[in-house]
């Protein structure tokens, strides 16, 4: 498609994902074909928002902190042995730094649990409570290498574990490494949430309510840390070009096979997410915080990039789609709308993980899955199905076939019938976490809310979803809406006294609260 044709695209990204500023660019063969800007980096000071203004690469930090982890050691297993004292109190068989790389570990994700233990969206969480809630594990939620699950504490152990290494602060590896090599002069190790150094701010809300300030008090690393400008990721998907045909350059090797521990191939790996984008191969991520959105791809073969930076939270990730359509010169993928809702609608249970699994009518042609920590939307299928790029659902006799892809996972999904059952208002205690979980009775509505070390989590209305089994919903965590709704299973005795509960989402699930009072 020509160059007009992306920049008419481009000119239409304001009005299609509004906030207050943004950020794009497309590189193909090399040489930047759009580099655009609008709106403003800091609504209340008035300063624009420029292909120089820093901005928070958030989770996209993730393949810089592998990279830097690639360029570095010469074997990756060397940085096995520094896991251990991270992880002082786990059972059994550590996760390898590969496990980690991949999101392979089989722990569960650090800011989720600090949700568990009562933490305000709000509240600082810097090193002190990171390496608590870390050292804290006792178990994993899988074995390493089966199964895949996003934790961001992955990348921020490598990290820690890179210094330990090196004996050098991991910011000073970043930037005199990856950074100096990709010619990323502005980029730099944003650990600190507050506002960036040139006041560029983050900003919630919608168009339709309005936009505020988004307040972040997280301290970052190697899952979250960079920040960097759209002129600092140009230099970076330039350098990926430039070293294309180099089978040793880091892009290559941060992008080539992965696989779990059967054999299959895996989607993720080194930081950066497999996929295919109308037909062909990609490599990419997202980055979101309160605030921030952002995403990037790759396109090997056809040597194009697309990167797109939302100082507010618009879905950066459909806008890049545009722009990729548009600079691969192909249509936007669209449902089928005559295809009705199906039958099997429904809320079911995952015996695997223990976690609920709502589906629900969309959209004409969609249905909306609600299982991992967003909703997701699967497009139906003239042979009865509905599939996305990471999910299928397939009817069966015995319930719902669900087959995650990505995650190295198929599960029949149980049908969850029936009303709620009253009767578990108490106070539960997770041993592993000494952490608690109370069920208050509210004049006849079930509330549900998280304690622990870090304070006392907001007392949220509980969405019944099966007899015994209850959503909490978590709209504001510390990574802003991750880990999604909490998963509430009551577990009774033979008199029907409810007695303890398995309490889980996506990022972090199977632990067990036993009920101490009520």
């Amino acid at each position: 498609m020509t160059d007009t044709s992306i920049e008419r695209v481009a000119g239409a990204l304001p009005r299609l994902y509004p906030g207050p500023g943004g950020a794009v660019a497309v590189v193909r063969n090399g040489e930047v074909v759009l580099r655009h800007a609008w709106g403003y980096a800091n609504a209340e000071r008035r300063l624009p928002f420029t292909p120089r203004t820093l901005f928070r690469m958030c989770s996209i930090t993730k393949q810089f902190t592998c990279a830097t982890v690639l360029d570095r050691l010469t074997d990756v297993a060397a940085l096995d042995a520094e896991l251990r004292p991270h992880l002082p109190l786990l059972d059994g068989a550590l996760p390898t730094t590969l496990h980690l790389a991949h999101n392979q570990s089989g722990l569960r994700d650090y800011w989720a649990v600090a949700m568990l233990h009562g933490s305000p969206a709000e509240a600082p969480f810097g090193p002190v409570e990171s390496a608590r809630v870390i050292g804290g594990t006792r178990s994993l939620q899988f074995t390493p290498g089966t199964r895949y699950s996003y934790v961001n504490q992955n990348f921020r152990l490598l990290s820690e574990m890179l210094e330990a290494q090196t004996g050098a602060a991991f910011a000073d590896l970043l930037r005199t490494g990856i950074l100096q090599q990709a010619g990323m002069e502005t980029a730099f190790l944003a650990a600190d949430t507050g506002a960036m150094p040139d006041g560029t701010e983050g900003y919630e809300g919608t168009q339709a309510s309005g936009f505020r300030p988004a307040v972040n008090r997280i301290h970052w690393t190697g899952d979250a840390g960079l920040g960097a400008s759209l002129d600092d990721m140009i230099a970076w998907e330039k350098h990926i070009d430039a070293t294309r045909d180099d089978a040793t350059s880091v892009y290559r090797r941060l992008s080539a096979p992965v696989t779990f521990a059967d054999g299959a191939p895996a989607f993720y790996g080194f930081g950066l997410a497999r996929s295919t984008e109308f037909g062909r191969a990609a490599t990419g991520h997202g980055g979101a915080l309160r605030g921030w959105r952002s995403n990037r791809i790759h396109i090997a073969a056809e040597r194009v990039s697309v990167v797109v930076m939302f100082n507010h939270l618009s879905d950066a990730h459909a806008a890049m789609l545009d722009l990729l359509a548009a600079a691969l010169g192909e249509p936007r993928d669209a449902p089928r709308t005559d295809l009705p809702p199906p039958d099997w609608c429904g809320a079911f249970t995952d015996p695997e993980t223990g976690l609920s699994a709502r589906v629900e009518a969309a959209p004409p042609g969609r249905i909306r899955l609600r299982f991992g920590h967003g909703a997701e939307m699967l497009d139906l299928q003239s042979d009865g199905t509905a599939r996305n790029a990471q999910t299928r659902l397939r009817p069966a006799s015995q319930g719902l076939c669900m087959e995650r892809i990505k995650e190295n996972q198929t599960t029949m999904l149980r049908p969850t019938d029936g009303a709620p059952r009253m009767g578990a208002a108490g106070q539960y205690r997770c041993a592993e976490l000494e952490a608690d979980l109370t069920i208050a009775d509210a004049g006849g509505a079930l509330y549900g809310g998280f304690s622990g070390f870090l304070g006392h989590g907001r007392l949220e209305l509980l969405d019944p979803i099966g007899p015994d089994l209850w959503a909490l919903p978590c709209p504001r965590a510390l990574d802003h809406t991750p880990p999604g709704d909490w998963t509430i299973a009551i577990h009774r005795d033979g008199a029907g006294r409810a007695v303890s509960a398995t309490v889980g989402c996506w990022l972090a699930r199977g632990l067990r609260y036993d009920r101490v009072a009520g």
